[in-house]
């Protein structure tokens, strides 16, 4: 049975806490390579913000606590790929604006 979730988020929660000042907020919710793609950007908070909105939405569609960081969003071939935890198979899709970022998560 397939599930989904959703979330938007303002990326001004994200842009307030610059991340060369609050390495540990993001340490504790994004991995390695998500930070690293995130930081590769010129404004890097709408793609902290957008991951963060992917990463709720699949807490809601699994509709378990899991810990954030264990899922990762990829970028395959400029499209959005996220991993879940154990053998979950799920779909999502991404967007943001200047000011929002908001991102579905379907399980499938």
């Amino acid at each position: 049975m397939a599930s989904i979730g959703v979330d938007i988020e303002e990326i001004s929660r994200f842009s307030k806490r610059r991340y060369d000042t609050r390495k540990e907020f993001y340490d504790k919710i994004f991995t390695p390579d998500e930070i690293k793609y995130c930081l590769s950007k010129a404004d890097p908070y709408p793609h902290f913000a957008v991951r963060f909105c992917a990463k709720e939405a699949a807490v809601k569609a699994l509709n378990e606590k899991i810990f954030l960081k264990n899922v990762e969003i990829k970028m395959i071939r400029q499209k959005p790929i996220i991993r879940l935890p154990g053998k979950k198979k799920g779909l999502v899709s991404l967007s943001h604006t200047k000011n929002y970022a908001v991102a579905f998560v379907m399980i499938c």
